[in-house]
C-alpha cells in the first residue's frame, strides 16, 4: 500500500509537470489554443511578438462555432501543430483535377514549409486514367498508378479500399512545395467498358498514409469526393514538414535570426537546407521560446529510470547511488552491497594506470592547444598584415615607404617584454605609449591602440601616411609601423622629457623659464608652418595641445599624434569634416561649421600661447565671472590688465613689450574669424624678431621705457590688435 502512495505521488508530479509545459508553449501574453489546438511557438496568434515571423502567423476565425484556426497567408485550416516532429497537419481539401495540373500548396512560405513525401500519399478517386506525381522540371521522373473501370463497379470506390479500381494511391520521393499531377487514359484493353470514354477528371486529396491506410478514416473522405452535395465535410490532414528558413545553425547564428531560443536546447540542421531545435537530453518543453526548456525530474516519472537504488534529480540528468552504508551497483537488483574496507590490488593499479592516462591526456591537451593557438595568431596576423598593408598603399605616394618602414610583431613585443606595464609611458584618447628597446639598441616610443574599431585603424594608417611625408626637427619622427594587429602599432623616436602640458602644469612649481617658453612657442610655431606650406600637402593637425608637444633632454619642442590630421591640397582652403579636437583648444568657427582650415591649428595655437603665459588649464579653467580661459584672457588684455591674469614667472622674468608682444599675438590667432587671424607663417616670423630682441614697437612712449620694467608696469595707450597688424607685412 505504501509503494502505491509513493508511485500515485510520483505520478502526480510528473502530470503536474507536463501541464505546466503544454501552458507554456505560447509566448506569455498570446492566445495559447483555438478550439483544442494547442498553439506551439514559433506559430502564434496575434501580435509579431508572438510569432517568429509572417511564416508562422496563424488567424483564429470565431466566426464559426466551434473557432476554425488557420493559416495567416494561405487560408488552410490548421488541424494540428507538432514540435517534435516538426510537422503542421493542413487541411489542403478536395482538388479536381483535368488532365495535366501543376498542384501547389498555394503561397505558403518556401522557406519554411514542404509537404511530407514520408508521411503522405496521393490519392485520385474516379477511374479510366493512370495518375502521375512528379516534381517540377523532373522529367520523366513521375510516381504513378492506374485507376481502371470496371463493370458493376461504381466510377469512384467508397468502401475505404484504394487497390485501382476507382481509386489508386502513390507516394512520391521527394518533399517539396509544389507538384505537377497527370491524367492519362488508359489503354482500351486495361478497360472492360464498352461506352464511350468521358473527358479524364479525378478528385485529388493528400492524406496522411497513415490515416489513410485505416477504413475508419478513408470511408468519410471517399464518400464526401462521391457525393459531396450529400456527404458531410471532411477535413484532409496533409502532412507538412515546416523548418525555421533555409540557412544552416552556423548561418542563422551569425545572421542574428536565430529561432534556438531556449537554454538547454541543442540546434540540428534539416538537410537538404533548413534547422530545427531540440531541447537536450534530461530537458523537456519548447526550445524556440526563451526559457522553454525545462528539467525532467526523471526520479517522479511514472516510468523512472532503472534505480534500485536511491534516485536524486539533478539538472538535466539524474543520479542513482547505493543508500549510506553500501555500495555497489544501485542500477542493478541486489546491486548494493555492505561496504567493505578492502582495496584489492587490482583496483590499485587501475587507480594509477587512470592517473597516468589522465595525465597523459592533459600534458597532450595543453600541447595541442598551445599549436593551435599559435596557428590561430598567426592566421591573424597575416589576416591583418595583408588588410593594413593594402589600406597604407592606397594612401601612399611613394609605395616603398611601406616596405622600408614595416616592423613585425614579434619583434616589438621583445622590445617591450610583451608590452609590459612596466613600460607603459602613458596613453590617451587613442592608445597606449609604450616604451621599446630594439634589437640594434635604438629605444623607441610605441603607441599601440586601445579600441579595434575601423575609426581607430583609419587614424592609425592617416598618421602613417602624413609623417611618412614630413621631415623636420620639430615633428616628431616615425620609425615605423606593425601591420600585424587589426590596429596598426605605430613606432616613433623615443623622447624622454615629457610634454609641455608636463612642465607648465605638472613637474614643477617654477616650471618653465621665460625665454624656454619664447623659444617652444617658436618651435611649435616653426613646424606648423611648414605643415602648413612647405609639405609636399597642406597638413592641417587639428589636434594642436600642450599634451601633444614632447620635449626632449634639451627642451626641444616636437609635435606628436598626427592620428587626426588631414592632408589638403595646396590650392584648396578648405573641407568640410567631421569634428575633431579636444574641448578648450577647439577652433569655434569649426566646431559651427565643421569647415577645415589651417586657421583652426592658428587657434589652436593661440591656446598655447595663453597656456604659456598664463600656466593655466584651458580645459578647466572657469573665472570668477563664469568666463573660460581664451575668453577671460582676451577680456583682460583688451582691459589692459594683462598682470591680473600671467603667470608670476613671467612677471619676473619677461620684459613688459615682450609679454604683450606675445599676448598680442595670441589674441590674434584667438580671433573668432578665421579670415582675420594670421598664417602660421606669419606668427613664426614675429616670434624669431621677438626672440632675436629685433622688436620695435612703433609707440615712442614704449621705446623709452625702461627695459627692467614689469610686465604688470605697462600702460598700453592703443589696442594689441591695432599694434600687431600695424607691423605686420609678411607674405604666407
Amino acid at each position: 500500500m505504501h509503494t502505491f502512495a509513493i508511485a500515485a505521488l510520483h505520478f502526480f508530479q510528473f502530470l503536474a509537470t507536463i501541464l505546466t509545459l503544454v501552458s507554456s508553449q505560447a509566448i506569455p501574453g498570446c492566445t495559447p489554443t483555438c478550439n483544442n489546438i494547442t498553439i506551439h511557438y514559433p506559430f502564434g496568434i496575434g501580435d509579431e511578438r508572438c510569432y517568429h515571423n509572417e511564416g508562422f502567423k496563424l488567424v483564429c476565425s470565431m466566426d464559426q462555432d466551434p473557432p476554425i484556426l488557420y493559416m495567416n497567408n494561405p487560408g488552410y485550416r490548421v488541424v494540428k501543430i507538432k514540435l517534435v516532429p516538426r510537422v503542421v497537419y493542413l487541411d489542403t481539401g478536395f482538388n479536381q483535377l483535368l488532365g495535366d495540373q501543376n498542384w501547389p500548396l498555394k503561397v505558403l512560405d518556401d522557406r519554411f514549409y514542404r509537404i511530407s513525401a514520408a508521411q503522405n500519399v496521393f490519392v485520385a478517386l474516379g477511374c479510366g486514367f493512370k495518375f502521375s506525381v512528379s516534381l517540377p522540371r523532373a522529367g520523366g521522373n513521375a510516381s504513378t498508378c492506374d485507376s481502371s473501370c470496371h463493370p458493376g463497379y461504381p466510377n469512384m470506390t467508397t468502401d475505404g479500399t484504394c487497390s485501382g479500381n476507382g481509386c489508386c494511391c502513390i507516394t512520391v520521393a521527394e518533399d517539396s512545395n509544389s507538384y505537377v499531377t497527370k491524367l492519362d487514359p488508359l489503354d482500351e484493353a486495361n478497360s472492360t467498358l464498352s461506352a464511350p470514354r468521358a473527358m479524364l477528371n479525378a478528385t485529388f486529396i493528400v492524406e496522411k498514409g497513415e490515416y489513410w491506410r485505416r477504413t475508419e478514416y478513408a470511408i468519410p473522405l471517399q464518400k464526401h469526393a462521391a457525393t459531396p452535395e450529400s456527404a458531410p465535410q471532411m477535413p484532409t490532414d496533409t502532412v507538412v514538414n515546416w523548418m525555421l528558413g533555409n540557412s544552416s545553425c552556423a548561418e542563422a547564428q551569425k545572421s542574428g535570426d536565430f529561432g534556438c531560443l531556449s537554454n538547454n536546447s541543442d540546434c540540428h540542421d534539416d538537410p537538404p537546407r533548413g534547422y530545427g531545435c531540440q531541447c537536450q537530453q534530461g530537458y523537456i518543453g519548447n526550445p524556440y521560446m526563451p526559457n522553454g526548456c525545462q528539467d525532467i525530474d526523471e526520479c517522479t516519472q511514472p516510468d523512472p529510470p532503472p534505480c534500485f537504488g536511491q534516485c536524486i534529480n539533478t539538472v538535466g540528468s539524474y543520479d542513482c547511488i547505493c543508500p549510506s552504508g553500501t555500495d555497489g551497483n544501485p542500477r542493478v537488483k541486489d546491486g548494493c552491497a555492505p561496504s567493505k574496507l578492502k582495496i584489492s590490488g587490482l583496483v590499485i593499479a587501475i587507480g594509477v594506470g587512470s592517473g597516468i592516462l589522465i595525465l597523459l591526456f592533459v600534458l597532450a591537451a595543453v600541447v595541442i592547444r598551445r599549436k593551435v593557438r599559435a596557428q590561430n595568431a598567426k592566421r591573424k596576423k597575416e589576416y591583418f598584415f595583408k588588410q593594413n598593408r593594402g589600406l597604407l598603399l592606397q594612401q601612399l605616394v611613394d609605395k616603398d615607404i611601406a616596405e622600408r618602414m614595416i616592423f613585425s610583431l614579434e619583434e616589438l613585443e621583445k622590445a617591450t617584454h610583451s608590452f609590459d606595464e612596466s613600460r607603459k609611458l602613458g596613453g590617451g584618447g587613442h592608445g597606449t605609449v609604450y616604451k621599446g628597446i630594439l634589437s640594434d639598441q635604438r629605444v623607441v616610443a610605441i603607441k599601440k591602440s586601445k579600441y579595434a574599431i575601423k575609426r581607430e585603424i583609419d587614424d592609425f594608417i592617416n598618421e602613417v601616411v602624413i609623417l611618412s611625408q614630413v621631415n623636420h626637427r620639430n615633428v616628431v619622427k616615425l620609425f615605423g609601423c606593425c601591420l600585424e594587429t587589426e590596429v596598426p602599432l605605430l613606432v616613433y623616436e623615443f623622447i624622454s622629457n615629457g610634454t609641455l602640458h608636463d612642465h607648465l602644469h605638472v613637474c614643477a612649481p617654477q616650471s618653465l623659464s621665460w625665454k624656454e617658453r619664447i623659444r617652444i612657442a617658436l618651435e611649435i610655431a616653426r613646424s606648423l608652418a611648414y605643415l602648413h606650406s612647405a609639405a609636399s600637402v597642406s597638413i592641417i593637425h587639428r589636434d594642436i595641445k600642450t599634451t601633444n608637444i614632447l620635449l626632449d633632454d634639451r627642451l626641444i619642442a616636437k609635435i606628436s599624434d598626427f592620428g587626426a590630421s588631414r592632408g589638403m591640397p595646396i590650392d584648396q582652403i578648405a573641407v568640410t569634416t567631421t569634428i575633431q579636437g579636444t574641448f578648450g583648444y577647439l577652433d569655434p568657427e569649426y566646431y559651427r561649421t565643421s569647415r577645415l582650415t589651417e586657421k583652426s591649428d592658428v587657434y589652436s595655437f593661440g591656446v598655447i600661447l595663453v597656456e604659456l603665459l598664463t600656466r593655466r588649464r584651458p580645459s578647466s579653467y572657469i573665472s570668477p565671472e563664469g568666463f573660460n580661459l581664451v575668453s577671460q584672457f582676451v577680456l583682460l588684455v583688451n582691459g589692459d590688465r594683462l598682470c591680473d591674469i600671467v603667470d608670476p614667472r613671467v612677471t619676473e622674468e619677461a620684459k613688459e613689450e615682450e609679454a604683450n608682444e606675445v599676448s598680442a599675438i595670441a589674441v590674434m590667432c584667438l580671433n573668432p574669424n578665421g579670415k582675420d587671424r594670421p598664417t602660421m607663417r606669419q606668427v613664426e616670423t614675429r616670434l624669431e624678431a621677438l626672440q632675436s630682441s629685433a622688436v620695435h614697437l612703433s609707440h615712442p612712449s614704449v621705446e623709452e621705457s625702461n627695459d627692467n620694467n614689469s610686465v604688470c608696469n605697462l600702460s598700453r595707450l592703443y589696442s594689441m590688435e591695432d599694434e600687431f597688424w600695424s607691423s605686420m607685412s609678411f607674405p604666407r
